[in-house]
């Protein structure tokens, strides 16, 4: 039996993927209800925030529901284990977590902050999760950690993450 095998049928996985799936069905029923009706209230640079957080916020909640789904496949029997080792059903943190304690007193509702606190740190559990199950195997088959920052650099620079301007009118 492999650690995927003994993690998917475990109690472990199946706390996760609960808490998890909750917290995605809780955090979006706050962005559309109460959360929508705070964010107009709110001034121009905490409503900024907001918004930009809110988008973050529900990227990784969907990223993490995502992998939690296919880790569930995997254990139903519906994907194949070497499947889900691929790149592209790997979830690993691109960005920096939001700093939730740097927002603290700045306008953000605390249900909000509490929110986004707290799907931080199911990504970074998730995260960990997903190197544990798959970065051993990622790793044999010849991945290069080194060639894959260089070419995410160099798709962000393509993209213009390293242009002032860009960055800038981006928050604007």
């Amino acid at each position: 039996m492999s650690m995927s095998d003994g993690f998917t049928g475990g109690k472990l996985f199946d706390t996760v993927f609960t808490r998890g799936m909750a917290l995605v069905e809780e955090t979006a029923t706050y962005l559309d209800g109460p959360g929508r009706e705070h964010a107009k209230t709110l001034e121009r640079e905490p409503g900024l925030t907001y918004a930009a957080w809110s988008m973050e916020l529900t990227t990784r909640l969907m990223q993490a529901a995502s992998w939690l789904v296919m880790q569930k496949a995997v254990r139903d029997g519906e994907m194949k284990r070497d499947d889900a080792a691929a790149k592209k059903y790997r979830i690993r943190r691109e960005d920096p977590p939001l700093d939730v304690s740097a927002q603290e007193g700045r306008g953000l509702p605390a249900r909000f902050l509490e929110l986004v606190d707290r799907s931080e740190g199911l990504f970074e559990q998730i995260c960990r999760l997903d190197e544990a199950l798959y970065g051993a195997q990622a790793k044999a088959s010849g991945a290069n950690p080194v060639s894959d920052q260089i070419a995410q650099l160099q798709k962000a620079a393509e993209t213009g993450a390293f242009d002032p301007l860009m960055v800038w009118n981006r928050g604007r």
